[in-house]
């Protein structure tokens, strides 16, 4: 049974070595121009009124950051946030080389240095993609091993399934969460699929393929729309099946959407992170890297088929709702798909007014059923007594920590409706606030409203090559932002626009 997810968590473990070294790059190669002394917000203004506090921990629990100490060495903040970005980066590529040293410890250094440049970062740290990093390197301290023989490779362990389950759960809330934001906002073009005609072209950072995917009829685009949200809110309920193949379908139709979004617009490492998530959901097999024993094994065929036929029966069913409830309708005559949304605010929030309790009643068995057969395992397929002693004890310290991390994430998972957060448990909500400044447990809700429709506000700087001049007499020269792809200097309503 250990070979089952081994070499997935390994996966894993890599992946998130990958998906730090991206951040601390990306965030290292931005720094001086956002954080340094003439930057955007430099980020000695944000720690000088507590850099007369009396010791290092008063200014440390004011704002907690390890900057404190690289301050007390001597280096400023600047160039101790340039310092702090290297080390992720060093021990990052440490974790991608080294098996043997991906262990909790390196992941444990690696979530504290990004944690400290989040509380420096101020305003370009606040992004969903950060918090979600913080979460999601948090949970990986967790499914690393605790290698204390640094020359021995990290041998699997009988509760790795429930570590990865927690990774399991994120990203069901993830994608649950911004699929149901989209509708919980109101917004016009959610409500009305014409979102991804607005989408391509308002997007912070589009690609070249975002051009081509924006000039698409539109008819395919509001088929798309509705897809997402089969994809956001349908598909991540089968996270928790029993049956692999209805898994492996979820992860793959989460991965199509994340390379969808990847390849048509720049969200740093968003796309990457989600996709390394999927990763729980998936097994050895899936890599080809199951262990076949040498007994010969008996498939039992009524269970394969029984799997077979509910898998057929749950496609069905998901393919009959989605066009039933987007009302999708083929017009030959010009060879289009028509959709539209063919239910009300009203159906909908009563749906998620009762649908909210019943994921949490499914994630509470699933993470009991993970547990029950991980102790089951350190009973029956450990060898001798100790082993058996050892493996269990593991086992229960971990299923206490899951069963933790799974009850402080109901409140920000419920954040969605308020009648299920109002029915937690008091006690619940103030487990969550003790441990809510760490961001281990957050809230997500990605394009909850769509930006840019009607157009894109934008700002025209210009300046007089005269200083001592009326500027106002004088000719201005707009000064343009490089990669601009368009002067609005010859847009006619650029003289209505203010002048910076």
């Amino acid at each position: 049974m250990l070979s089952i997810i081994s070499f997935t968590r390994d996966a894993f473990l890599w992946c998130m070595s990958l998906v730090y070294l991206m951040a601390f790059a990306s965030i290292y190669h931005q720094a001086p121009g956002l954080y340094g002394n003439d930057g955007i917000l430099p980020i000695r203004n944000k720690f000088f009124q507590l850099q007369g506090m009396d010791t290092p921990e008063e200014a440390f629990y004011k704002n907690p950051t390890i900057l404190w100490l690289v301050y007390r060495i001597g280096l400023n903040f600047q160039t101790g946030f340039d310092f702090v970005c290297l080390l992720g980066v060093l021990c990052s590529f440490i974790c991608m080389v080294s098996k043997v040293l991906r262990d909790s410890f390196m992941f444990a250094a690696l979530w504290l240095l990004y944690y400290s440049i989040y509380k420096a970062g101020q305003t370009f740290m606040w992004f969903q993609w950060d918090i979600l990093l913080l979460e999601a390197g948090f949970l990986t301290i967790i499914v690393a091993p605790i290698n204390i023989l640094k020359w021995k490779d990290p041998k699997p362990r009988q509760h790795d399934a429930i570590t990865m389950w927690l990774v399991k759960w994120l990203l069901f809330r993830l994608m649950f969460a911004s699929g149901v934001v989209k509708l919980t906002s109101q917004c016009p073009t959610w409500w009305g699929l014409t979102a991804l005609d607005w989408h391509y072209e308002s997007q912070c950072i589009p690609t070249p393929l975002a051009w081509y995917m924006h000039h698409l009829p539109q008819w395919f685009n509001a088929l798309s729309t509705a897809a997402v949200y089969v994809i956001e809110i349908v598909l991540p309920f089968l996270f928790f099946s029993p049956i692999r193949n209805l898994r492996i379908f979820s992860a793959l139709m989460q991965i199509k959407l994340m390379t969808l979004i990847f390849l048509t617009g720049n969200y740093n490492f968003f796309n990457i992170l989600t996709v390394v998530l999927t990763i729980s959901l998936l097994d050895d097999k899936f890599f080809s890297k199951e262990q076949h024993k040498k007994t010969k094994i008996v498939k039992n065929e009524l269970t394969r088929i029984l799997s077979l036929c509910v898998s057929s029966v749950v496609y069905i069913a998901i393919l009959y709702a989605s066009i039933y409830y987007f009302d999708v309708k083929i017009n030959s005559t010009n060879f289009s798909i028509k959709s539209r949304i063919n239910f009300t605010e009203a159906t909908f929030f009563k749906w998620l007014k009762g649908i909210m309790p019943f994921t949490i009643h499914l994630a509470v068995v699933s993470l009991i059923s993970e547990i029950v057969a991980a102790l089951y395992r350190c009973i029956i397929h450990e060898k001798s007594l100790v082993a058996k002693m050892w493996s269990t004890i593991q086992c229960v310290l971990i299923s206490a920590v899951a069963i933790y991390m799974f009850t402080i994430s109901l409140v920000p998972h419920t954040a969605v409706e308020n009648t299920a957060r109002n029915n937690l448990w008091p006690v619940v909500s103030e487990w969550h606030q003790k441990t809510d400044y760490l961001q281990i447990t957050n809230s997500y809700g990605l394009f909850r409203r769509m930006t840019g429709v009607g157009g894109r506000p934008e700002i025209i700087i210009e300046g007089s090559n005269h200083e001592f001049k009326d500027w106002k007499v004088n000719m201005m020269i707009e000064r343009s932002f490089v990669l601009k792809t368009l002067s609005l200097l010859f847009l006619t309503f650029c003289k209505n626009d203010a002048v910076i």
